[in-house]
């Protein structure tokens, strides 16, 4: 069950914590086009063309497949009520790589060549900050399904940035307070050197620290990285009696060298790392590590990945065996293509100064949970909020979800993770 708690801490309650951020609803972001009122109808012809810049390389390459297969189903579900919405939605697929491979430099301008509205993308939030005024400045919508970094939330973005995931103070707030009411009273820390690393780690650091920790060691290191000794050295020398990995994929180079000199049931993940690790580790090496992930809750993760599964081997694929970020990818191409009906209009200006609206921030709004609900509202000339199945979203006019569940998450004998319910 998630309760939601209007206030900035996260209280863990029964392997999820839920909270909600008080926030001023507006009608519209800032976006200094004109707004296209007209709703459209079946006689209308409305072709919206977004693009993804999702990690098929690099440090987060893990969640690419989840975030696209989230990004494929919404569209299929789009597609399927073209003849009664009049809009039909075409997906292009890119690479953000990293800050390493710097696939971006490519994708972003190949993209943007293609005109489409917006880009769904980066997962990384210090690589979407590579980006993000290349996109904006050209007048285009970025929308991430994953960046977490506070950055964003005072970014001058002109009104063209929303994501659907929430800021990592939330995460930090729960991560750090999971670890103290775990009984833990000294914390050490390995941290990606980026907006996303740091950022997180400042968030564990006071909630932990406000419920009377300490943290005793926080060592950094930069993407490209291939070796960690000195930084496990200097973790495991100050003593913790818990260590929190806030890295990427890092985590796999890590953990052999972590495991083997301090207790599994010790050690916390984080979204960036939450993975289904299986044989490539030693049978129970991982049991009972714990990580928070935001979006899905216990109660609806099963649906909706199953749902998914099927989508995708009904396509000729293969299940997934990561859905991180899947829900959320999901969420934001449901949004787009619900904005532009709204807006009766694929501009990406129009299409912003509808996406509070459509996302239940203007207030007003008859709730609904799927594209075609939400369609039959907007086109029968109503104000639809969509919640979704990563939770209510509802933007604020920061572009950022008012509402999140952040799920704990705890590793099992085969190293693998499912819900916590301690």
């Amino acid at each position: 069950m998630s309760v939601f708690i209007r206030s900035r801490a996260g209280k863990v309650l029964g392997g999820i914590a839920a909270v909600g951020v008080s926030a001023l609803f507006l009608a519209g972001c800032s976006s200094s086009a004109e707004e296209t009122t007209d709703p459209a109808t079946p006689s209308e012809s409305l072709s919206l063309k977004i693009g993804t810049a999702l990690p098929q390389t690099g440090n987060l390459a893990f969640l690419g497949p989840p975030e696209e297969a989230g990004v494929a189903y919404a569209m299929s579900e789009i597609n399927m009520s073209t003849e009664d919405t009049g809009l039909d939605l075409d997906v292009v697929y890119g690479d953000s790589g990293d800050l390493d491979n710097k696939a971006y430099e490519v994708e972003i301008p190949r993209l943007l060549g293609e005109n489409v509205s917006a880009i769904l993308g980066a997962a990384s939030s210090g690589v979407s900050l590579q980006f993000i005024d290349q996109v904006t400045g050209a007048g285009v919508i970025q929308f991430s399904p994953a960046n977490t970094s506070d950055a964003f939330t005072t970014y001058d973005d002109g009104g063209l940035y929303f994501r659907t995931a929430p800021s990592d103070v939330l995460q930090g707030e729960v991560l750090g307070n999971l670890i103290a009411e775990d009984g833990h009273q000294t914390l050490g820390m390995i941290v990606l050197n980026d907006s996303y690393g740091t950022g997180l780690a400042k968030y564990v650091t006071e909630a932990f620290e406000a419920a009377g920790g300490e943290v005793v060691a926080q060592p950094t290191y930069n993407t490209g990285d291939t070796t960690f000794d000195a930084q496990i050295s200097e973790v495991l020398a100050a003593d913790p009696d818990a260590i929190a990995l806030i890295t990427f994929e890092e985590v796999k180079t890590m953990l052999p060298s972590v495991i083997a000199d301090f207790p599994a049931e010790d050690l916390y993940f984080v979204d960036g790392n939450l993975a289904n690790f299986g044989d490539e580790l030693p049978e129970g090496s991982l049991t009972g590590a714990k990580g928070t992930l935001p979006g899905l809750t216990i109660d609806t993760l099963g649906d909706f990945t199953s749902a998914l599964d099927t989508f995708l081997t009904d396509e000729g694929g293969e299940p997934l065996t990561e859905y991180s970020y899947a829900a959320e990818s999901y969420d934001a191409t449901i949004l787009l293509a619900l904005a532009s009906l709204a807006a009766g209009s694929t501009d990406s200006a129009a299409i912003a100064e509808k996406l509070i609206e459509v996302s239940g921030g203007s207030g007003d709004g008859e709730t609904c949970t799927s594209f075609a609900e939400c369609a039959e509202i907007i086109v029968g000339g109503g104000v639809a909020d969509y919640d979704g199945v990563s939770g209510p979203i509802t933007f604020d006019e920061a572009g950022d979800p008012t509402q999140a569940s952040i799920g704990i998450y705890q590793f099992g004998d085969d190293n693998n993770y499912a819900g916590y319910e301690g």
